[in-house]
């Protein structure tokens, strides 16, 4: 037989409580009656002291029922509810922290913080578009990440973040044609790490919709496009603060823009700043989005015509004069030598600029110590 479950459990101070006042009696009449300290009394009534064996019959006496076995019973009906509760809420706060980065989400100031586990709940739900704790986020979108399959809680709170930010913003109706006439005056900024300011409002122009979201550590994603209204978002993290990383992700999800990735399914990436060992082959989405980025950076052809002529003896003077023919900062050139094994990660590293700085002044951006509001801007 299955147990039965009171809806609500009174505690044992209450059924006191009714006897004094049937009685006319204050807790110092009971205290004097039972022969205990006033305390006590005002304890058992509060619920915070238990009722033992000699308090039940002290009490039995006191009131002349004869029946210590019913005192005993009330607390214990008490304390097993109260404990039922308790490990109720360490279930259900289990389930929450195990499904979402809640604390990594307080702590960016992504919700409000609170200690009532109802309303702490009901915000982690809302923040990731979800009923109740037994649904699933759904998020259509191409991202920039370390593995195959369903997205971490820490990749999906920053995918979240990334969209909240993203709603704020205002932009041009988007075009395909707008996008690949961006994409020619952004070929153009590849020259200089400042002209990276100039990305943003490039982007505006053609319909999309750009937001940067520090990287939650562990998280491992770097960029993603989603889509609102039927409108691009390209949302980056800037995990690795270099010129040539932050051209090669942009571009990368430019070109699911142009695909339309990410509208109706999850397109996975796989992680393209990191060496990854894998049989398998990349989705036919990654090849042409990593083939569109090397491309926009160093021509194919240029590239392997540089390293026909040049390798093995790679020196700075050699890299600057390619970079400044093809009309790229050096860094760019860098990358793809670095990328193609021709020189290690150790060499040429003063010409990986950071650039977070520089984009994070002019695009939308939560992380790095601000939070903005989210008011449409």
């Amino acid at each position: 037989m299955t147990e039965r479950i009171p809806a609500e459990v009174f505690p044992p101070g209450e059924f006191i409580r009714d006897e004094l006042e049937a009685r006319g009696w204050t807790q110092n009449d009971l205290a004097e009656i039972m022969g205990r300290p006033l305390k006590t009394v005002n304890e058992l009534i509060q619920g915070k002291k238990q009722i033992t064996p000699e308090t039940a019959i002290g009490l039995a006496d006191a009131f002349g029922d004869d029946d210590a076995l019913y005192w005993m019973k009330l607390d214990a009906a008490y304390r097993i509810a109260n404990t039922r509760r308790s490990e109720s809420s360490v279930s259900r706060k289990s389930q929450l922290y195990s499904k979402f980065a809640v604390r990594e989400i307080s702590k960016r100031g992504w919700i409000e913080t609170t200690d009532n586990l109802d309303v702490l709940e009901r915000r982690v739900c809302q923040f990731h578009e979800v009923a109740n704790l037994n649904e699933t986020p759904k998020f259509a979108h191409a991202a920039m990440a370390d593995q195959y399959g369903e997205r971490s809680a820490l990749q999906l709170a920053w995918l979240y973040r990334a969209k909240q930010l993203a709603q704020t913003l205002d932009v041009a109706a988007y075009t395909e044609a707008k996008m690949r006439a961006a994409l020619v005056k952004l070929r153009a900024l590849l020259i200089a790490p400042e002209e990276i300011r100039q990305v943003p409002s490039l982007l505006r122009e053609a319909g999309v919709r750009f937001v940067i979201v520090e990287f939650l550590p562990g998280a491992k994603i770097d960029g993603a496009v989603f889509w609102l209204n039927g409108g691009p978002v390209i949302a980056m993290s800037i995990r690795y603060d270099r010129v040539n990383n932050f051209w090669f992700v942009l571009r990368h999800e430019i070109e699911h823009v142009l695909n339309r990735d990410g509208m109706e399914c999850v397109t996975i990436d796989v992680e393209l700043t990191e060496k990854i060992q894998r049989g398998d082959a990349l989705p036919i989405e990654e090849q042409k989005a990593n083939t569109a980025s090397a491309e926009f950076a160093v021509a194919k052809a240029e590239l392997e015509s540089f390293i026909r002529r040049v390798r093995p003896l790679y020196s700075e003077q050699r890299i600057q004069l390619f970079a400044r023919r093809i009309g790229v900062h050096p860094g760019l050139v860098v990358g793809q030598l670095q990328h193609k094994h021709e020189v290690p990660y150790t060499h040429f590293h003063k010409f990986l600029v950071k650039i977070r700085e520089i984009i994070t002044a002019t695009a939308l951006t939560d992380g790095w110590g601000t939070t903005p509001p989210l008011s449409r801007v």
